[in-house]
């Protein structure tokens, strides 16, 4: 699968494909052109060939790796970044204090300066407490980890939060003109401000037929899904578990 890429932003496919990971994390390489120092976005898993070649890949480019940041937390993200770092000799940043190796944190309007690349951090949860998205304005793009996928949908922890970043995203792609969505998994978006808007009512949608079923009677995340998950491959449901539950909470908090 073609991921896609920017002039300051390319691609390494970690293995580990799923039906939650789609072909697999999306490992990103951002430097500027004729830089010394780069920047990687998400190790992935603890996947030590995957790593290797990531670090093969950056050294291959005359590069060494400057610094690591992280999405967020989750393990087909974060799980191989401490070693990552180790073997870069390169500190790891995340808001999370856990996720973080030998460097500072990272929080909502921080700029990160390596190698002369710029980095806007962008507060977005609501796939996780953690999750930040990562503006390159020399490319006008937008790395979203989790929170914006190639195609399909994310997990939400929690609802609100979520439709609050998709929100401050769609924004930010209008204000800004934001031409790319580089994503955790899939493919490269090219109209950002289109797949936000089809992100945003979908999530509006779901919401509907979440309040329906529960107005049927449904009670529990796994009665909603039987419900309104019926055409989606059963494998999906435990993660859609997880969505329908940050739903809910939703529901009942605003009635």
């Amino acid at each position: 699968m073609r991921i896609g890429g920017t002039e300051r932003a390319s691609a390494v496919l970690a293995p580990n494909p799923s039906p939650m990971t789609l072909e697999g994390t999306n490992t990103w390489i951002l430097a500027e052109p004729g830089a010394r120092r780069a920047v990687v976005v998400d190790p992935g898993p603890k996947d030590g060939l995957h790593l290797r070649k990531v670090l093969r890949t950056v050294r291959e480019r005359g590069m060494e790796v400057g610094q690591v940041l992280l999405t967020h937390g989750h393990h087909d993200h974060a799980a191989g970044a401490r070693r990552f770092g180790w073997l870069a000799k390169a500190p790891v940043r995340a808001l999370d204090p856990l996720h973080r190796y030998g460097g500072e944190g990272l929080r909502e309007g921080d700029v990160v300066e390596v190698g002369g690349l710029e980095i806007r951090v962008w507060g977005t949860p609501g796939h996780t407490d953690d999750s930040l998205s990562f503006w390159l304005p020399g490319d006008q793009a937008v790395l979203t980890g989790d929170t914006v996928l190639g195609y399909g949908t994310t997990i939400v922890s929690d609802l609100g939060d979520y439709l609050d970043s998709l929100d401050k995203l769609r924004a930010h792609a209008e204000e800004n003109g934001v031409s790319r969505i580089l994503p955790g998994h899939g493919p490269v978006l090219e109209d950002p401000v289109k797949a936000l808007n089809t992100y945003i009512t979908h999530r509006r949608a779901r919401l509907q037929q979440v309040r329906a079923a529960m107005d049927a009677g449904a009670e529990t995340p796994r009665e909603v899904v039987e419900i309104v998950y019926a055409d989606v491959d059963k494998a999906l449901w435990p993660a859609a578990e997880w969505s329908v539950q940050a739903q809910i909470e939703y529901l009942r908090s605003r009635s």
